[in-house]
C-alpha cells in the first residue's frame, strides 16, 4: 500500500516541484527586464550574459510544458530508485532538458545580434525581414518534421523505454538533452519569433509559453498547433505597413519623447 501511494505521489510532487521553478523563473525574468523595453538586439549583453537569461527565460517558459515528461520518467525509474536519488535524477534530467534549450541559445544570439545590425543599418529592410520570419515560423508549424517533433513530445514513453537501459553517472542528464532537442525541433519557429518581437517582451513570452504547453498537453494539442500556424501567418501579412508589430527589429519605438533617435 506504501509504495502505491508514493506511485500516486510521484505525478502531484514532480509537478508542483516544476512549476515552483518555473515560477521562480518568471520572478526572476520579470525582475531582469524591469526598464528593459523590448527592442532589437542582444538587450544589451554579451554572449555569456545573454545565455544566463536565454536559461532564465527557457526555464521559465518551458518547465511547465515538460512536467508531464518528468513525471513518467519518475514513473520508469521508481522500481530502480527513491526518495533523495530519484531527486537527484529527476534534476539531472531536467538541467539536461534546459541544456539543449541553451545550446539553442547560441543560434538566438546571433540571430538577436543580426536583429541588431539590421535594425540600424537598414530600418526600411526590417519590418520585411521580421515578417518573413514569423511567416517562417507559421509555416514550420504545418511541417510533418514540426508533427514528428511534437508527436515525440506529446507521446515520449516508446523513446523513455528505450532511454531506461541507458546506465552511468550522466544517463539521466544524457536522457534529458535527447529530450530537449525534440522540443528545440518542436518549437525552435516559436522562440525565433522572440527575436522580431523583442527578446525579452514579457507579454510576447507569456503567450508562446501558454502556447507551447498547450501544443504538448492539450488533447487538441496538434489541432492547435496548426492553426497557431496560420495565425502567424497572418499576422506577418500586416507587419510590413505595421512596422510596430515586431519591435525586436525596428529602432526607436520605446524612445520616451524627445530622446535623440
Amino acid at each position: 500500500m506504501a509504495t502505491a501511494l508514493a506511485r500516486r505521489a510521484v505525478a502531484p510532487a514532480s509537478w508542483a516541484a516544476l512549476l515552483a521553478a518555473a515560477a521562480l523563473a518568471w520572478l526572476l525574468t520579470v525582475r531582469g527586464a524591469s526598464g528593459m523595453a523590448p527592442g532589437p538586439g542582444t538587450m544589451g549583453q554579451g554572449l555569456w550574459g545573454f545565455l544566463a537569461l536565454w536559461g532564465l527565460m527557457m526555464a521559465a517558459m518551458m518547465l511547465p510544458a515538460v512536467a508531464p515528461f518528468v513525471s513518467l520518467y519518475l514513473r520508469t525509474v521508481r522500481a530502480r530508485s527513491a526518495g533523495w536519488v530519484r531527486a537527484a535524477r529527476s534534476t539531472g534530467l531536467v538541467l539536461g532538458y534546459l541544456c539543449a534549450w541553451e545550446a539553442f541559445g547560441l543560434a538566438a544570439f546571433g540571430a538577436a545580434w543580426a536583429g541588431g545590425e539590421l535594425a540600424a543599418r537598414a530600418p526600411a529592410a526590417a519590418p520585411w525581414v521580421g515578417a518573413l520570419v514569423l511567416a517562417g515560423a507559421g509555416l514550420y508549424q504545418v511541417t510533418p518534421l514540426k508533427d514528428r517533433c511534437l508527436s515525440h513530445c506529446r507521446s515520449p514513453l516508446g523513446f523513455l523505454l528505450h532511454s531506461g537501459n541507458r546506465s552511468g553517472p550522466l544517463r539521466d542528464l544524457r536522457t534529458g538533452f535527447h529530450h530537449g532537442a525534440y522540443c528545440v525541433g518542436c518549437c525552435w519557429g516559436l522562440m525565433a519569433v522572440l527575436v522580431a518581437v523583442g527578446v525579452m517582451n514579457l507579454v510576447w513570452m507569456a503567450a508562446l509559453a501558454c502556447a507551447v504547453f498547450l501544443e504538448k498537453v492539450w488533447r487538441h494539442g496538434k489541432a492547435f498547433s496548426l492553426v497557431l500556424g496560420v495565425a502567424l501567418i497572418g499576422y506577418a501579412c500586416f507587419v510590413p505597413w505595421n512596422p510596430g508589430l515586431v519591435p525586436g527589429l525596428v529602432p526607436g519605438l520605446h524612445m520616451a519623447p524627445g530622446m535623440p533617435m
